[in-house]
């Protein structure tokens, strides 16, 4: 078999023209062929850890050994296993195939690339779904013209990649369990440390990005000391600075992340640990996401040292410049995290003053009664995705570092038609230029040349800023830091700069949050307007 590889390996270097389009790569982890499209060579299905299976269900990631011989880079791996759909959505793209044998990463690569800005893609999905070979994140072209090298990775999902557990903990010699799916995004990039250069990357700049769960997880990363030196830049998209459970305690109105693990146990039927490996991957899956359990990552003092907003507040997050924003219609594809509506106007007013008090004047003034429907929409899409995204710009500003804002706002016929002006991820396929690739039940976008245009300039944007950690697209305005001006960019049918966006909402936000975390019961996530907690006053708190 060996001699077969050799000779394999020989004829596709060394052979004729027909032939020597097959890429091969010699890199430290091994030989990998990969496929040819036009000027790109693509690299499917690479493994960076050992398989998390058997016994190795809900341990850290492992290196794999090097292999021997020419690893075929040619197909796609399998989805790391989630939930079955139930039911059919804007989102739902199941895979074709899901395994717990799910750590691989894909790789698109200019011809004679070298030392090329690496981008890393992070896909969304709630920490529950998603996979890195989704055809909307397809890295062609966007290596293609960015000159990058792009990446997309998978890792561990739902109860798999976030169970934590007394057990597990005990199990662990560091005495901590959770964050598995955290581990294997570090797990990759520290195989992009090692590998990346020999097709044709610079280790040396790296940038990370992801939307939504995707841009949850780089917020983790930016705070976790275990992801320190494996990037430079970070891109968040539709980010969300929520509670996050802590391992051992209850805190913040959340129970401690080991208590919800031995509930997911008890739920689950399992007797002990053992129990719960020898179930069925996708059976326990299925169960564990009927059942409720929600996976989330946990503060366990290595990994995640503290809150997020409490890193920010100390300057401890990763010193990299950060490209973040959100969009003007993030709720509209998210209804389920709306609450119901109140009867009226007046009940709405009602509510708002009596969880708000002295801060009540300011909320009503950003999300008046004069349109219920249209002010809760603002009301948690600000409070998650608007917040946060000024945060990480204002953080990085603290600390020295560039921040880049920017809103997404662009709309289409089809998309606008059904009430789903600029929703949530409605931006991915502008940046990765993939209009013709998005899930089934994607409004269709448009072929229009002004739709094309925006996708280039966004796609200018993203990949100048991991290449040079600075924004700029050709023929387009400049996007300035967000520094002392509050300046942002609007992508609407143009990109647009302007200054100070939606001026006080960061101001209400921030001192809602300030509240809860004095009050140290409260949670904040899309728990916010109508059924806000009470929000007394406290020491330091606006």
């Amino acid at each position: 078999m060996k001699s077969f590889l050799a000779a394999a390996l020989a004829a596709s270097l060394f052979a004729g023209p027909a032939l020597a389009q097959v890429p091969v790569v010699q890199a430290p982890a091994g030989t990998v062929q990969g496929t040819g499209q036009g000027d790109i060579r693509i690299f499917k299905g690479i493994p960076f850890a050992q398989p998390p299976v058997g016994a190795m269900r809900w341990k850290p990631p492992v290196e794999l050994p090097a292999w021997e011989g020419v690893r075929n880079a040619a197909s796609f791996g399998p989805a790391c296993v989630q939930p079955h759909a139930r039911a059919a959505g804007i989102y739902t793209n199941p895979p074709e195939r899901m395994s717990e044998d799910c750590l691989t990463l894909n790789i698109w690569a200019p011809k004679n690339a070298a030392k090329l800005p690496v981008f890393v893609w992070i896909h969304g999905g709630a920490l529950v779904g998603g996979y890195s070979h989704e055809r909307m994140y397809d890295g062609a072209r966007m290596a293609q013209r960015g000159g990058a090298i792009v990446v997309s990775i998978n890792y561990r999902l739902g109860i798999l990649g976030y169970l934590a557990h007394p057990e597990l903990s005990r199990e662990s010699a560091e005495g901590i369990s959770g964050n598995y799916g955290l581990l294997d995004q570090i797990a990759a990039l520290r195989w992009v440390q090692r590998n990346i250069a020999a097709f044709g990357g610079d280790p040396g700049n790296v940038t990370i990005a992801g939307e939504s769960a995707g841009a949850l997880s780089v917020m983790y990363l930016l705070a976790s000391p275990q992801a320190r030196g494996l990037f430079h830049k970070a891109i968040a998209q539709s980010a969300y600075m929520i509670t996050t459970p802590e391992l051992k305690q209850g805190r913040f109105g959340l129970p401690a992340a080991e208590a919800s693990g031995t509930l997911a146990m008890a739920a689950l039927g399992a007797p002990d640990l053992a129990g719960l490996r020898a179930m069925d991957a996708e059976k326990l899956t299925d169960m564990a996401a009927a059942k409720g359990f929600g996976p989330w990552a946990a503060i366990d003092g290595k990994t995640l040292t503290r809150q997020l907003v409490e890193t920010w507040d100390r300057g401890e997050q990763a010193k990299v410049p950060v490209l973040a924003g959100f969009n003007s219609g993030e709720i509209r594809s998210l209804r389920v995290l709306l609450p119901p509506a109140p009867a009226n106007a007046s009940a709405y007013e009602e509510l708002i003053r009596a969880r708000y008090g002295d801060l009540a004047d300011h909320f009503l003034r950003l999300y008046p009664s004069s349109n219920v429907g249209e002010s809760m929409l603002a009301t948690t899409r600000d409070a998650l995705y608007g917040w946060t995204s000024e945060r990480l710009a204002i953080g990085q500003t603290a600390i020295g570092q560039p921040g880049y804002l920017y809103l997404f706002d662009h709309g289409y016929p089809a998309a606008d038609d059904n009430g789903l002006h600029a929703f949530h991820a409605s931006e991915i396929p502008y940046v990765f230029g993939t209009a013709s690739d998005t899930p089934p039940y994607w409004p269709k976008m448009p072929a229009t040349a002004n739709d094309r245009q925006l996708s280039t300039a966004m796609m200018d944007y993203w990949t100048s800023f991991a290449r040079t950690g600075t924004p700029v697209a050709k023929g387009q305005p400049a996007w300035p830091a967000y520094g002392k001006a509050s300046n942002y960019m609007a992508f609407g049918r143009v990109p647009k700069p302007g200054k100070d966006l939606f001026p006080g909402m960061f101001a209400l936000h921030e001192a809602a949050v300030c509240r809860r975390r004095a009050a140290g019961d409260q949670p904040w996530n899309w728990n916010t307007g109508v059924i806000s907690p009470v929000l007394k006053k406290a020491a330091n708190c606006r």
